[in-house]
């Protein structure tokens, strides 16, 4: 760290003197002379951990906030001036004339509640580099299944907003029991409403969702066949489904062009219906599609009639209610729903599954019986997350996750600590008892030669002294075995 650090905006600025002082200085000047508001931290500054900062200026009084202390104010002076007028550029860690600037790593700046995205800027910045290393850069990998790792002031959390799954490391299914009747529609893209006088075509609606690539994963586990997975459909009544067909295998249908014949892809894993967890993988990249069940090799198809699934409209899971933009065959399929277990259901960015169950503010819709159930639940891919997923859900939602995270770690070291000094006290006490059965052994050597050496007493010493070297070794015996 420099002497002094400097965050300036124009004429505002925040100065953090390090390590010459543990002292941060919010100051700023409306007109008629500075103002500065200091808070002075118990311990340096400098220590190499996350310090947050909090600076806020209005018409009465300017407060400074530092890490989770109670914030220091200064209240404005009765005739001074109340706006700032700023008309420079933005300087974060330093500024042209100053020659010391900050040397550390800031993030999560915000001005005016507006996050400022660092990270960009600091890629074309000399002498600055984007990312932090922080506790993601360790513990990151324990967030699963598209969860992302965030970082906390002394901590981190994993936001499974854009995961199917949750729970603090997104590994815990979300799964549901579908019946026959059991039916989910996630609407894509929300029209509006339309004015009887308006003549606003469908297409100006939906032209903003078009794909040229999926991302679809799902886990499930039915006796039903044939059964429909999955179905998406649009305005231009092109369609994706994934289905399983009479024989027990997967297909997926691709239909991105309303004038010509669905595509059918067909793999080559069979009995999917046998009761038992499957897990589909499917990836399209234009014309591409590849396909994955379970741990069998992925399978690459290629499209032939269109790359573009143009306007589409909604995503639905079990009965689908209105199938007119459907061909005869999969009309037929869909009326009679899905029965059996879905589980992490994902479609791009989207889990409609989890948004059903958990998210009632989503644009979704649901019909029939559906109710959160463990229908999918298999012991979690990390035996980690697995010792720790009932104390962090226990905990309060007011505490910060991220610090329950670091605290289960170092509990986990203290307890491996514990083990290993455990094996070491063993090891001494197999070693004493060791030494103490070779030490019995010698005594034992003396005593015989001891006996040996004593001089003849008679003619009946003989039949003594074979008695005695005979006898001898059995008391010795006796005694080593005890």
């Amino acid at each position: 760290m420099t002497p002094e650090s400097v965050l300036p905006l124009g004429r505002f600025r925040c100065v953090a003197r390090r390590p010459a002082s543990s002292e941060v200085v919010f100051s700023f000047d409306v007109g008629n002379g500075p103002l500065e508001v200091r808070v002075k931290a118990s311990v340096p500054l400098n220590d190499n951990r996350w310090h947050s900062v909090r600076a806020e200026r209005n018409v009465k009084e300017a407060s400074l906030r530092l890490d989770g202390f109670p914030a220091t104010t200064q209240e404005a002076p009765a005739d001074g001036q109340i706006h700032l007028q700023l008309n420079s550029q933005l300087f974060i860690g330093g500024t042209a004339s100053r020659q010391k600037g900050f040397l550390g790593c800031i993030r999560s700046l915000q001005l005016n509640g507006v996050t400022l995205d660092l990270e960009e800027r600091a890629k074309i910045t000399p002498g600055v580099r984007p990312g932090c290393p922080g506790h993601c850069s360790s513990y990151g990998s324990l967030c699963q299944n598209q969860g992302r790792c965030e970082e906390r002031d002394s901590g981190f959390s994993c936001n499974c907003n854009q995961s199917a799954y949750t729970g603090p490391f997104c590994h815990k299914e979300v799964s549901a029991s579908f019946q026959s009747s059991t039916s989910i529609t996630y609407n894509l893209k929300e029209p509006p409403e339309l004015n009887r006088n308006s003549s606003a075509w469908p297409s100006s609606i939906y032209s903003d969702v078009t794909l040229r690539g999926e991302n679809i994963s799902l886990i499930f586990r039915t006796v039903q066949s044939p059964a429909l997975l999955l179905y998406v459909n649009s305005v231009y009544k092109e369609y994706l489904a994934l289905l399983i067909n009479n024989h027990d295998e997967l297909e997926v249908w691709y239909k991105l062009h309303s004038g010509r014949d669905v595509e059918v892809l067909r793999s080559r894993v069979t009995d999917l219906a046998d009761g038992r967890l499957h897990t589909v993988i499917i990836r399209r990249q234009a014309d591409i599609v590849s396909v994955k069940v379970d741990q069998n090799t992925r399978e690459d198809f290629n499209l032939t009639s269109d790359v573009e699934f143009n306007s589409v409209k909604s995503l639905i899971l079990g009965k689908v209610q209105e199938s007119g933009e459907m061909d005869e065959e999969l009309a037929g399929l869909a009326s009679l729903g899905f029965s059996g277990c879905l589980s992490g259901v994902f479609f791009n960015s989207i889990s409609p599954l989890k948004a059903a169950l958990m998210h009632p503010d989503s644009p979704v819709v649901v019909s029939g019986p559906l109710a959160q159930s463990s229908c999918a639940s298999s012991s979690p891919a990390n035996p980690y997350a697995a010792e720790t997923t009932h104390s962090l859900s226990d905990q309060p939602n007011s505490v910060d996750p991220g610090q329950h995270l670091v605290n289960a770690i170092r509990s986990d070291s203290a307890l491996i600590g514990g083990v290993i000094g455990m094996m070491i006290f063993v090891c001494v006490v197999a070693l004493a008892i060791i030494a103490r059965i070779i030490c019995s052994r010698k005594e034992t050597y003396r005593n015989q030669e001891v006996k040996a050496a004593q001089p003849e007493e008679g003619q009946e010493l003989p039949f003594s002294s074979q008695v005695d070297s005979q006898s001898a070794p059995t008391e010795n015996q006796k005694e080593y075995f005890i």
